[in-house]
């Protein structure tokens, strides 16, 4: 079927795109148990592979379904069901009256994401520990790991009883606010120092560099490739 075709047959409200070899349908939010429903019913997409989501920040959540139809010998049809809830008011139906195996991934979903779930038999923490504050999966939490507790084993010298050299402050990687700003070190740490510029090298400094390889490669002493 054409996206054109595969959109009909889910409703008029839904908008179809092919991509890397995957048929997108996009529809809204209110109408999600009817494409699924439609999709199950009427294009024979009976096996409910998984669900999940994706933070598009200020434009709210996208959560998508992939869908299969596995009953016909040497072919598999794959269909990916998407659509959007705003960030202040992240709800859907739950699809577990469609497929009852989206019990499990609707549940992920809602801890990872904080996205509810409305009408879940059973909508309970499922990988997180009790009492976890947040949605580890949203663009805008805090990757705190680091600065609430220090990594196990030497990374850097001074880290982590890494001999006697001098502790350094380390680069922070991405999402990690800097502990002197946010933890229990607040307040308490230099500033991080500003990686230092590598200075360009000068037409004289790269002319002999150019000279030396030409050396080596003339019968000059033998430069290790380790080096």
């Amino acid at each position: 079927m054409t996206p054109e075709e595969t959109a009909a047959a889910i409703g008029e409200w839904a908008t179809a795109a092919e991509a890397y070899d995957l048929l997108t349908v996009d529809v809204p939010a209110e109408h999600w148990i009817d494409a699924l429903t439609a999709a199950r019913d009427g294009l024979g997409l009976t096996f409910f592979d998984w669900l999940s989501a994706v933070d598009e920040l200020g434009e709210g959540f996208s959560v998508s379904a992939h869908l299969a139809a596995v009953g016909e010998p040497g072919t598999v049809r794959h269909l990916l069901v998407r659509t959007r809830v705003p960030r202040d008011k992240a709800v859907l139906p739950t699809a577990t009256g469609v497929y009852a195996g989206a019990a499990w991934h609707e549940r992920e979903t809602n801890e990872m994401f904080g996205i509810d779930f409305a009408g879940h038999p059973h909508l309970i923490t499922l990988l997180l520990p009790d009492g976890f504050e947040g949605h580890p999966l949203r663009k805008d939490f805090v990757l705190a790991a680091r600065v609430a507790k220090a990594w196990p084993g030497a990374k850097e010298p001074g880290e982590s009883d890494h001999g006697d050299g001098p502790a350094r402050r380390k680069m922070q990687p991405a999402g990690v606010p800097d502990p002197n700003e946010w933890g229990p070190l607040k307040g308490t740490l230099p500033p991080v120092a500003e990686r230092p510029a590598r200075a360009a090298r000068t037409p004289r400094a790269a002319a002999a560099g150019a000279a030396g390889a030409g050396a080596g490669a003339e019968g000059g002493p033998a430069v290790r490739a380790d080096r």
